[in-house]
């Protein structure tokens, strides 16, 4: 029958990443898919199917015995449907018993600390904040989705990115890299003001957040349109924070996503903590680390192997 092992899942806009781990908390296997926002990606149960059967295919024989999926788009809102959508490809995997469902937000909290209260923010694909107490989101700001919200996010970037490329072409905006850059990442000729419109809306919105890493590059070039995108990014991130955190601010603050992992918005989002709050924030851990601690937790596990297996990930 094999070991008995656990399961972490992190599905976000561009990628569903799978973590099996043993009741002793060693990694078994890692796998990755394609993402699996309900609002955004294309193919959310396939890309569990994809994610969690390479995983287990890695980890070998083994017994599943619980399992957590934090699926981004899967708040109050979307909730009924991630859990369906999750389901339907455990019952096609032949998993036995049901995972437990909730949003990224927990999970990205987790991958950053074993503490059971403090205050995450998340700039991936989307953005968020909130304030978590005894393992429950307390409250949360933004995370509204591309088109609503997701402030200071990828697609954010991306989408600001393009607005001020069309600007600069069409003579409204100022002149800026933007207009090679971008149309270079999308594929289409430069100068060609409808050929870059097409090809932004001929991708699914999550995908508009790969042009976030070239918005960020002209920045740090010195270009004024990138680097006010930039500040904005930063300064929304910080407004999202500010809304449910109070001061003085306690630790932990853990920051997790691409966007703040590295780069000019996570080191004037970095700065801006220690000089307003004077905290140093964690920086998380994928997230299928967090969520394959929180099945540990719930497994009855001790929290000594939920901060063994986050400390296994920053060595990896």
């Amino acid at each position: 029958m094999g070991d008995e092992v656990v399961l972490g899942v992190d599905a976000g806009g561009t990628h569903t990443c799978c973590l099996v781990v043993g009741l002793d908390g060693r990694v078994r296997g890692h796998g990755r898919a394609g993402g699996a926002n309900q609002r955004s990606s294309a193919d959310p149960a396939a890309a569990f199917v994809d994610a969690v059967a390479a995983t287990l295919h890695e980890a070998g024989p083994v017994r599943v015995t619980g399992a957590v999926f934090g699926v981004a788009g899967a708040g109050a809102a979307g909730l009924a449907r991630a859990e369906e959508t999750v389901q339907r490809a455990w019952s096609a995997l032949g998993l036995p018993g049901r995972p437990e469902v909730g949003d990224d937000i927990g999970v990205a909290f987790a991958a950053g600390t074993a503490e059971a209260s403090g205050a995450v923010l998340i700039a991936g694909t989307g953005a968020v904040a909130a304030a978590v107490r005894d393992g429950r989101i307390e409250r949360r700001c933004d995370g509204c989705g591309w088109l609503l919200g997701d402030e200071g996010s990828a697609v954010w970037i991306g989408i600001a990115g393009l607005r001020a490329a069309l600007a600069a072409l069409d003579g409204r905006g100022c002149d800026t890299v933007l207009t090679e850059r971008l149309p270079a990442a999308l594929g289409v000729p430069v100068g060609d003001q409808q050929a870059l419109i097409g090809a932004a809306y001929a991708v699914a919105p999550a995908e508009l957040g790969a042009l976030a890493p070239p918005v960020c590059a002209a920045a740090e070039d010195g270009d004024k349109a990138a680097a006010e995108i930039v500040a904005d990014a930063a300064a929304r991130l910080l407004q999202s924070l500010a809304a449910v955190v109070a001061e003085p601010v306690r630790p932990p603050l853990v920051l997790s996503g691409a966007v703040l992992r590295e780069g000019p918005v996570a080191e004037r989002v970095h700065e801006a903590l220690l000089e307003r709050y004077g905290v140093r924030p964690v920086v998380a851990a994928p997230g299928e680390y967090g969520a394959a601690a929180l099945a540990l937790r719930r497994a009855g596990r001790p929290a000594r192997l939920h901060e063994e297996l986050l400390d296994q990930a920053r060595a990896g």
